[in-house]
């Protein structure tokens, strides 16, 4: 586990901020590798990944300051040179709006654009997750005895009673530390996870599927695997039981399921139609 990687004068290189960087040059490889397939120019992936890349931090970041308010304005510079705290949903409406916004700008319709970005927005959010591993930012999971779990103490946000945690009786949240405690690595987790989502919305983008298709299935699958991974997650239950995040998940997941059903339908009305054109 490595934080911070150097210094350059007042300012501090995270691994996590490395990682994200990563991340960012994966998708953009894994875009520009579509758009060559599908005729569009290369500039169409570095702007979308860029544009992505600048929503989608800011949007993380807004929420994580709304959602613990009082210790940004405890330490206001936190906000910009802090090496944790991005809210990964912030990041993905963020996304989603800048790729819109790019897409009516080319004239490129959004739903291919989504399809042909889906699989880069998975390989990005799987090596972005490396840097939460990597930095300790708060995102492991629950005390376990399984013989992968391990500890964090050189974590970035600390290592201690604070930080390690554990459910208590009405799904509450409370101290889980112990000299020796070690937790489930979420992070990695994700990681396994969104590659998964990756090596399947990969594999089918040549299956000349209905336009938006691709990204439904994005929205099923990384929702479903967010919602899993938050059952050992230490982030607090606010419904039934049920994490914040996991309530955004199953959205995406309902959000994609009827849309992907939808897109169904539209199929069979068109194939119907140029039966009867045929006829």
């Amino acid at each position: 586990m490595i934080p911070v990687l150097f210094h350059i004068g007042p300012f501090t290189v995270y691994s996590y901020g490395l990682m994200m960087a990563l991340g960012f040059l994966a998708a953009d490889g894994v875009l520009a590798l579509e758009c060559k397939r599908q005729g569009i120019t290369k500039d169409y992936a570095s702007s979308l990944i860029v544009w992505a890349a600048i929503a989608g931090i800011v949007c993380a970041r807004l929420l994580d300051v709304f959602n613990n308010f009082s210790a940004y304005l405890s330490d206001p510079k936190t906000i910009v040179l802090s090496g944790s705290g991005f809210v990964w949903y912030g990041g993905m409406i963020g996304g989603i709006i800048a790729v819109y916004l790019v897409a009516r700008h080319y004239k490129i319709r959004f739903l291919k654009t989504a399809d042909m970005a889906a699989p880069a927005l998975a390989v990005g959010q799987a090596i972005g997750r490396l840097g939460c591993q990597l930095s300790g930012d708060g995102d492991w999971g629950l005390p376990s005895k399984l013989p992968w779990a391990m500890s964090y103490p050189h974590a970035i946000v600390g290592w201690n009673s604070y930080t390690v945690l554990k459910l208590g009786p009405n799904h509450q949240l409370v101290s889980g530390y112990f000299p020796g405690v070690r937790v489930h690595p979420a992070p990695v987790y994700e990681t396994i996870l969104y590659l998964g989502v990756f090596a399947i919305l990969w594999g089918l983008r040549k299956k000349g599927m209905v336009p938006g298709r691709i990204f439904y299935l994005y929205l099923m699958l990384a929702g479903a695997s967010r919602f899993a991974v938050e059952f050992v997650r230490i982030n607090p239950r606010v419904l039934g039981g049920l994490s914040e995040a996991q309530l955004i998940a199953i959205a995406m997941m309902v959000i994609g399921a009827i849309a992907w059903v939808l897109s169904r339908e539209k199929k069979s009305v068109e194939v119907a139609s140029k039966q009867a054109v045929g006829v």
